[in-house]
């Protein structure tokens, strides 16, 4: 979830406690060891940039297609969530190290401003989805001229 503070959205505690745990993973040694890898969590990397119309929200979704993925926007809140799949069961006893997470994720994103949610659009290329929510009419800039 995201917080607004002065106009900058900030993350919660939840958008960063995976690079946390990954650190102290790696720091504890237990990179991928003694855990079911079909069924940790991750969080993609989300980058958010306003513009004078919209947010464009790019996602690092690597090796998802469409249908591993869900968007949802309600009273101005855009979640994304989905989960990534490993490729094929693997025995573990073949791999040197195991750095990739795969499983279910979840993000939310309060947005600010009303939103123009049925002019939504989302496209994906190279591994990164990119969600332009544009803003409603009366969230816009407009310029007043002086009679």
């Amino acid at each position: 979830m995201m917080m607004n503070y002065s106009n900058r959205l900030v993350p919660t505690y939840a958008a960063a406690r995976e690079p946390l745990l990954r650190l102290f993973d790696t720091f504890l040694g237990n990179e991928g060891g003694g855990e079911d890898l079909q069924s940790r969590t991750w969080t993609p990397s989300v980058d958010i940039e306003e513009t004078e119309n919209a947010y464009v929200l790019k996602a690092e979704l690597p090796g998802m297609t469409k249908d591993d993925i869900q968007i949802t926007l309600e009273n101005n809140v855009l979640r994304l969530s989905g989960e990534r799949k490993m490729e094929k069961n693997v025995d573990q006893g073949n791999y040197h190290r195991v750095e990739r997470v795969y499983g279910t994720f979840s993000r939310s994103f309060a947005l600010p401003h009303q939103v123009d949610s049925e002019h939504v659009q989302a496209a994906s290329e190279n591994g990164v989805l990119t969600i332009t929510v544009p803003k409603a009419e009366q969230a816009r800039p407009r310029k007043i001229s002086i009679s």
